[in-house]
């Protein structure tokens, strides 16, 4: 077994950064964004159950259209409601199985899921981390990185949770809103306080 960190925050917040000084820390760290494309490749299972609801956002290859998809769940609570019920049980059962086979290898595995909570992974981590960082940044981070307009971006933000929701249940914060050496140094603080915390655990998993 392995203590498992979850790692949350807003778009353009910075988990990106903070994943690699963990992963330097010697952290293993399951991409959540990724396993979340992986799950809906073309043909996948978890595309022809959306297409039945999403008929729109896919073509006869169950192909998803993934800006048509962002523009309808943005704009629509109910339908991002709809998404996530259906999308989060195929995102959640192969995270399950890649956390099984590192836990075999890595003493701690962080979960990087900008939807940590609305998934319900929360309840599967030992401790809970989040990046904040001020909308302004935010904003300006998302849109030279994704190369989409403001008011897509905003409407990105506004369907996610807001600073306050991750400093109330997250037991460790990363502020970003400094240099990136800043940022690095908070996040390899967190790798060492959590290695304090946890390091008995480690050991005593190894001896059993």
């Amino acid at each position: 077994m392995s203590i498992i960190i979850g790692l949350t925050g807003q778009s353009g917040a910075g988990k990106s950064t903070v994943c690699r000084v963990f992963k330097r820390e010697g952290f293993a760290v399951i991409d959540c964004d990724k396993v979340a494309a992986e799950v809906t490749k073309a043909g996948s299972d978890c595309n022809r159950e959306l297409s039945a609801s999403f008929p729109e956002c896919f073509d006869e290859s169950f192909a998803l259209d993934r800006a048509k998809m962002a523009q309808i769940v943005f704009s629509d609570s109910e339908s991002l409601w709809l998404l996530e019920r259906i999308e989060f049980k195929y995102i959640t059962a192969e995270i399950e199985k890649k956390v099984e086979k590192l836990s075999k290898k890595a003493d701690y595995i962080v979960l990087d899921a900008p939807t940590l909570f609305e998934a319900g992974i929360d309840s599967s981590c030992d401790i809970i981390a989040a990046v904040v960082s001020d909308e302004d940044i935010r904003l300006r981070r998302i849109t030279e990185r994704d190369s989409v307009s403001e008011e897509l971006a905003k409407k990105r933000f506004s369907s996610q949770h807001d600073e306050e929701f991750f400093r109330e249940r997250c037991g460790l914060i990363i502020e970003n809103n400094g240099t990136f050496a800043d940022v690095e140094c908070s996040a390899e603080e967190v790798a060492r306080k959590i290695k304090g915390m946890f390091g008995n655990a480690c050991k005593d998993i190894k001896n059993s």
